[in-house]
């Protein structure tokens, strides 16, 4: 019996599911859209519940606060006069913005690309997989272009030493989806989720701050236990199931493609590029090591520091220095001219971002301007203690609540622009650290993300995979990485417990607090 009959034999529960998941997805709006109608709605509900004087203290303040109707005389006033600084005041655009400068500068010029390649080509035959996936974690740098270039490369390797190159995709495609919250250098994603936090937790209290850091040694740690989850499920379950690769199903261009090993110039581009940002780096250490560091805090500390304060730019100019370093050296730079017409290029693939998020800070300031926020909160927090379904399980119902839902929406920030008004105001009632609810929310809302129908690189994953065999179809992709996800999620969330129970910081200066 071929191993892709069961995708054409009677649907399981769980494809089932995974059908409806797709019908219902499909059925949703644009998230921009979802924003919008999530605005109104808030404006109705508002002027609705203010009818009826609603209010509840403010566990900060102690004050009272009322519910207020957007379609008062102040509220009209608020939604015509905030509505710019909303969007320009949102803390996750500038960030977001910022880091793209250098991130998007390191694309352009094949940076990424290039060291994706000689990482993954280099690699010896018995640590393939561990690089593979660990290559896609890491290149989630290149934000959603690593969906592009880990799986297909992946396929290649694998074929070319004789191994099933479906496993070779999935592998790559695993390790950049699974794994895209987690790193061990801060990216752009760090910037976004802390943004929207701040945003939020500073409706309970002005003076909490999430940083991009905040979360940084718990996913730096993450990064080695998915690189070896990921190899075991490869190994273990994927490659043994798929069987022999039968080339007689495949595309003559698929098995006669090669991967193209970078050229000498890019090499050395590479290696000037890595010796840059290690001078780069010394140069920064002399600001923070020594004692009297211009860049430790007022008492000497590093936590807290100006350099943990300021990591965004100086990541930046990291960024800055290796991509001009390899663009002037493989001569994709050739004026100056060219630093800035890249930065624009990348900039361009962020036009869809800032429109989403323009919409999203329209509902999270109405959210907070409502008081809606605080109420439902308060209230919540107020059943969960009288429940007393408080400590690690409720942690980890919200992890699980957050892997299903992000079958449906699968654009991290578009999902916790949505969660984070409701659950972050919620669990800082009941003494969690924001930066600790924002963690809990990245390791459900990355495990799921290559099994959900909403993933848009899942179709050209497919396509990919029908090159090599053209009996695939989606229930043969989701077969394959329903292993990965499920254990993903698991050993994540029992790292996420023992982690939690040690008490060991999951970022500078940030302790779980349990």
């Amino acid at each position: 019996m071929s191993q892709y009959e069961s995708s054409n034999e009677k649907k399981g529960f769980f494809l089932k599911f995974l059908d409806v998941v797709e019908k219902a997805g499909n059925k949703l709006p644009h998230p921009f859209m979802i924003f919008v109608y999530l605005a109104v709605a808030i404006i109705l509900l508002s002027s609705v519940i203010s009818l009826f004087g609603v209010s509840v203290v403010h566990p900060g303040t102690q004050e009272e606060v009322a519910i207020r109707s957007m379609l008062s005389t102040d509220g009209l006033e608020f939604m015509l006069s905030s509505m710019l600084t909303n969007f320009t005041g949102f803390a996750p655009l500038g960030l977001v913005l910022v880091m793209m400068f250098g991130i998007g500068l390191a694309q352009k010029v094949g940076l990424i690309e290039t060291f994706m390649k000689k990482t993954i080509l280099n690699a010896p035959k018995r640590l393939v997989t561990f690089v593979i996936i660990g290559t896609g974690v890491i290149g989630n740098l290149a934000s959603d272009a690593a969906f592009v270039i880990i799986p297909p490369l992946a396929a290649m390797v694998f074929y070319a030493l004789g191994r099933h190159p479906l496993a070779g995709m999935a592998a790559g495609f695993a390790g950049v989806g699974a794994g895209f919250t987690a790193n061990i250098i801060i990216a752009g994603t760090d910037a976004l989720l802390s943004g929207i936090s701040t945003e939020v937790a500073q409706s309970i209290d002005e003076n909490v701050i999430v940083t991009p850091v905040d979360n940084w040694f718990f996913m730096a740690a993450s990064v080695l236990m998915l690189m070896a989850v990921g190899t075991w499920v490869t190994e273990r379950i994927v490659e043994p199931r798929l069987g022999k690769f039968n080339e007689a199903y495949a595309d003559a261009d698929a098995v006669d493609q090669k991967v193209d090993e970078p050229s000498a110039l890019e090499i050395k581009g590479l290696k000037y590029a890595g010796l840059a940002g290690l001078a780069y780096l010394i140069l920064v250490s002399l600001t923070i090591v020594p004692p009297n560091g211009i860049l430790r805090g007022e008492e000497g500390t590093i936590v807290p520091s100006l350099f943990l304060e300021n990591i965004i730019p100086i990541i930046l100019f990291l960024f800055l220095v290796v991509a001009i370093t390899y663009g002037v050296v493989t001569q994709v730079i050739k004026k100056s001219s060219d630093v800035p017409e890249f930065m624009g290029k990348a900039m361009k693939d962020m036009s869809g971002f800032i429109v989403l998020i323009f919409a999203a800070a329209q509902f999270i300031a109405y959210f907070d301007w409502t008081n809606i926020g605080v109420y439902i909160a308060v209230s919540g927090a107020e059943i969960l203690q009288n429940l007393n379904f408080t400590g690690m399980g409720v942690i980890v119902g919200f992890i699980l609540l957050t892997a299903v839902l992000n079958l449906f929406i699968f654009s991290g920030s578009a999902q916790w622009a949505l969660m984070a008004p409701v659950f972050i105001p919620m669990f800082m009632i009941l003494d969690y650290d924001p930066a600790f609810v924002q963690l809990a929310y990245r390791i459900a809302d990355s495990s799921t993300n290559i099994i959900t129908p909403m993933n848009p690189y899942v179709p050209m994953v497919l396509a990919f995979m029908k090159k090599y065999d053209n009996r695939a179809g989606f229930g043969t992709l989701f077969s394959i990485m329903l292993p990965y996800a499920l254990l993903f999620l698991g050993l994540w969330i029992i790292m996420f417990i023992i982690w939690t129970f040690i008490g060991l910081p999951i970022g500078p200066g940030v302790t779980p607090g349990l």
